[in-house]
């Protein structure tokens, strides 16, 4: 192997990515480390650059190709033919083999006397070099101890499958035992969703952690049908349909706690996709404190909320936590003195002193119908799942119009946009001045893991992003990552929000058509609107979660 001597610091300097005084800073940052971490890594976490900068530059000064081995076929039984123990030393995969080269992958280009090691497992050929990122590199050696883990029960599901008069809808068939352990698995990482997902030679299963994906099984296509059927007759569905999409449900008792599953399956290319969404009816009995809500805006929801009459909308993107803050809502109002009655589709949680009905649009009873019924069930509490279209629009600000506290979702981008959203919708402005109480948008971000978070300096760009918000010397915190948080460096969510409050003044400017910077740049002017932008840089000052998340979820 022909060695380049790359001075990695001194490349970074002289394409201005970084300064020599922040290379100097660095490089006396690794010596009081004892040189545990590489220079790139020192940078990296200093904020001075990111691990794709690093990549590109030592791709053009090397000349080595970068791949995205994402995008690449992996040969596990070639990569069986290398020691586990010399790839991860070289952080190093072989991605395939013709007759002149091994092709390997790496994150550590620099890091010869690994390479090299690999280099006299090869023998025969000589290697070729692409570069890879850090990160993607250690999924791939994660992804190839999950395959070895979950070996001997693919192993005993094929079997099993293989005999005469196998039936998979046994409750002690290896199938199932597989079902439970992957369900058993998500709960204790404490999953929201699980995927299993068929490909060209292979079945993956993931798990959505605090909103992000993680896969934990990869099996063999050959259980896939077994594992499928088994899974849609948990749900009542027809298992000799793959053609079209399905939804179902089932429960599971696991780890002496019952949960629900809401079953969904879709044709792909290869087979159906399997989601199951976990419903815990314990998570749900939330209070409005433990939402997240800072202390302005908690005291401003929880006055909302309390109104006679008019509408509360609820808004954000799918999985932003919309019908968890609607529950807690509910949950905070309903008494014996108040009838609160639900419209949902589907009806994921039950709660206590409520009426929830189920749409049933085979029949005609869409969310307009139910409304429309649930004005002559004397109720003083309307819940509506999601406004989709105009009449359902009109019969909500009827409603509420009439004497009715009525909440809902919409999918809006931020708070004054519900406003623009409504009126293309058809509602009269001057409607929507009279009916609306408040619009609360909202994302989740992931929390740092309280046992490994640590201080750190976001990369520079981020701070010029936001900078006209922040105090002198900001003190950010992120996770490291340990066991407890399963080395994500995140444990849990939170959510992040912006209320835009509707009294007189913004009032008249709706019923004059302005438009949403018009309407927020006043609400913000008298103080019943605060970007949400503002919610996360709090949150994030406080260390309870890092700059990156909000940036992620907001447009800034």
């Amino acid at each position: 192997m022909i060695k380049q001597v790359v001075r990695l610091g001194d490349l970074l300097v002289d394409k201005r990515l970084i300064t020599q005084e922040q290379l100097m800073h660095a490089l006396a940052l690794q010596k009081e480390s004892n040189f545990t971490k590489k220079l790139g890594e020192v940078l990296i976490i200093e904020g001075y650059v990111t691990a794709r900068e690093i990549a590109r530059e030592l791709s053009n000064q090397l000349g080595i190709e970068f791949v995205d081995i994402y995008g690449v076929e992996l040969d596990f039984k070639l990569i069986g033919r290398y020691p586990g123990h010399v790839l991860e030393n070289a952080e190093a995969i072989p991605i395939r083999e013709d007759d002149e080269y091994v092709y390997i992958a790496t994150s550590n280009p620099l890091g010869y006397d690994a390479l090299e090691a690999v280099e006299r497992v090869v023998i025969s050929k000589p290697i070729k070099l692409f570069l890879a990122l850090d990160e993607d590199m250690r999924n791939i050696f994660a992804r190839i101890a999950i395959i070895r883990n979950t070996k001997t029960i693919a192993e005993e599901v094929k079997r099993e499958i293989s005999q005469e008069g196998y039936k998979s809808d046994s409750d002690e068939s290896a199938v199932m035992r597989l079902i439970r352990l992957i369900v058993q698995d998500a709960i204790n990482r404490k999953a929201s969703d699980i995927h299993i997902e068929p490909d060209a030679h292979e079945v993956s299963v993931r798990v959505r952690v605090d909103g992000v994906l993680h896969e934990i099984f990869v099996f063999e296509l050959t259980i896939y049908n077994a594992l499928a059927s088994r899974i849609k007759i948990l749900g009542n569905l027809d298992i000799s349909e793959r053609r079209k999409a399905q939804d179902g449900r089932f429960d599971m008792e696991i780890n002496k706690g019952k949960y629900d599953f809401r079953l969904s399956t879709t044709p792909t290319l290869f087979g159906e996709s399997i989601v199951m969404r976990i419903l815990d009816q314990q998570k749900i009995l939330l209070k409005l404190g433990d939402l997240g809500l800072e202390n302005e805006n908690l005291e401003a929801f929880e006055s909302i909320i309390r109104s006679p009459h008019g509408i509360i909308l609820i808004t954000g993107p799918t999985g932003s936590g919309k019908t968890t803050t609607l529950y807690a809502a509910l949950n905070e109002i309903k008494s014996l003195e108040n009838k609160v009655l639900t419209v949902e589709d589907p009806i994921e949680y039950q709660l206590p002193l409520v009426q929830q009905v189920q749409v049933n649009e085979k029949v005609g009873f869409s969310f307009f119908a139910a409304l429309k019924s649930f004005l002559r069930q004397d109720p003083d509490v309307i819940m509506v799942g999601e406004i989709r279209d105009m009449e359902t629009l009109s019969a909500a600000a009827q409603a509420s119009l009439t004497g009715h506290l009525v909440f809902s979702t919409l999918h809006t981008n931020d708070a004054p946009s519900a406003i623009s959203r409504m009126v293309q919708m058809g509602l009269e402005p001057y409607l929507i001045a009279d009916s609306l109480l408040a619009v609360v948008a909202q994302r989740l971000v992931r929390r740092n893991c309280d046992y490994c978070k640590i201080e750190y300096k976001p990369h520079h760009n981020l701070l010029r992003q936001v900078h006209e918000y922040l105090p002198e010397n900001p003190i950010f915190f992120k996770g490291r990552g340990c066991p407890k948080c399963g080395m994500s460096g995140f444990s849990g969510r939170i959510m992040i929000v912006e209320i835009l409050q509707i009294n007189h003044a913004i009032s008249q400017l709706i019923s004059s058509n302005a438009n949403k910077f018009e309407i927020a740049s006043k609400a913000k002017e008298i103080g019943l609107f605060t970007p949400m932008i503002r919610d996360g840089l709090q949150k994030a000052l406080k260390g309870i979660i890092p700059l990156e998340e909000i940036m992620r979820v907001t447009r800034g």
